[in-house]
C-alpha cells in the first residue's frame, strides 16, 4: 500500500509524453546556480583533478566530477527537489536528485549542455529503504534523470561510465537497498529504465518494470518540476524534510531489519 494523499494534485495523471524533444542548455537556472562561489569552486576542483588524471574529454571530466560529488555530498533522503546546488554543497548532504543536480551544474559550467528526462517511478521501488514506512511512501516518485550532450549525442547519466573495463556481471545490478543510491550505482553498473535487449527481463539492470510514466525531456529540472510538481505536496515536504533531509541513505533499511543506528546531523 502506498500513499497518494501526500502527492501534489498536478503530479497525478501527468499526461502523455511531449512530442517535441528538449534542446538542452548550458544556462544557469534557479536550481543550477552556476555563478555561486561554491559551484565555481567545485568546478575549479573538477578541472584540476581532471587535468591531474589526464581526463581531457567532456565525458572523462564528468566522470571525475561524479566521483568528487559522491565523496563530498553525503547521500540522504531529502525531499526538496528545488534546492539550489549551492545550498546542497554548503550542507554537504543531498538526495539522489540533488546530487545529480550538482553534476548537471558542473556540466553546464564546463559548457556541456544538459537536459532531464521526467520519470514517474512506482513508489514500491523504494520499499526496501523504508520497510516500516510503506503506507507513507508516495504512490509515484518523480525522478529527474539527467542527460548530457557529448559528441552531438544525448547520453543519460547511467551511460557516462559506459565502456568500462570492469563492468560487473548482470547479477551485480542495483537493488535499491542498503547504502548505495542510484547516484553511486551508475558509476559501477548498468541502470536502465527502458529494458534494453542486453538486460531485458529479470536482470537487475532492467528497471523498466518500475517506470509508470515517461514524461519526456525537459530543458532543465526547473522546467520539469514547474510543470509536474515535486513528489510530495508542500505540507508533506515541510513535515518530512527536517527528518529525511538528515537521514542517511540505507538507515531505513537497517532499522527495518532490527538494527537502529544513529543518524548523524552533521554535514559531511
Amino acid at each position: 500500500m502506498t500513499s497518494r494523499l501526500l502527492m501534489p494534485f498536478r503530479t497525478v495523471g501527468a499526461g502523455p509524453v511531449p512530442d517535441a524533444e528538449a534542446s538542452g542548455s548550458t544556462r544557469p537556472t534557479p536550481i543550477l546556480d552556476l555563478a555561486h562561489p561554491r559551484v565555481a569552486a567545485l568546478v575549479t576542483q573538477v578541472r584540476r583533478a581532471a587535468d591531474e588524471r589526464g581526463a581531457t574529454t567532456d565525458r572523462a571530466r564528468l566522470r571525475t566530477a561524479h566521483g568528487i560529488i559522491a565523496a563530498a555530498v553525503r547521500p540522504v533522503y531529502s525531499v526538496e527537489d528545488l534546492r539550489r546546488v549551492s545550498r546542497t554543497l554548503r550542507l554537504g548532504r543531498g538526495s539522489c536528485s540533488q546530487r545529480m543536480a550538482v553534476l548537471e551544474a558542473v556540466a553546464r559550467s564546463l559548457d556541456v549542455p544538459t537536459r532531464v528526462r521526467g520519470l514517474l517511478v512506482d513508489g514500491a521501488f523504494w520499499y526496501p529503504r523504508f520497510p516500516k514506512l510503506r503506507p507513507f511512501v508516495p504512490e509515484e516518485v518523480l525522478l529527474a534523470w539527467p542527460e548530457f550532450l557529448l559528441d552531438d549525442t544525448w547520453v543519460p547519466v547511467a551511460e557516462l561510465f559506459a565502456g568500462r573495463d570492469n563492468d560487473p556481471a548482470p547479477a551485480d545490478g542495483f537493488t535499491n537497498a542498503g547504502a548505495e543510491t542510484l547516484f553511486e550505482a551508475v558509476a559501477r553498473t548498468t541502470v536502465d529504465w527502458d529494458a534494453p535487449a542486453a538486460c531485458a527481463g529479470s536482470a537487475p539492470c532492467d528497471l523498466s518494470a518500475h517506470l509508470r510514466t515517461d514524461l519526456g525531456r525537459f530543458t532543465s529540472r526547473d522546467e520539469l518540476f514547474a510543470r509536474h510538481g515535486q513528489t510530495l505536496c508542500l505540507p508533506a515536504r515541510t513535515l518530512a524534510e527536517p527528518v529525511l533531509g538528515r537521514w542517511s541513505a540505507g538507515a531505513g533499511a537497517r532499522a527495518g531489519g532490527g538494527r537502529t543506528e544513529p543518524v548523524s546531523s552533521s554535514a559531511a
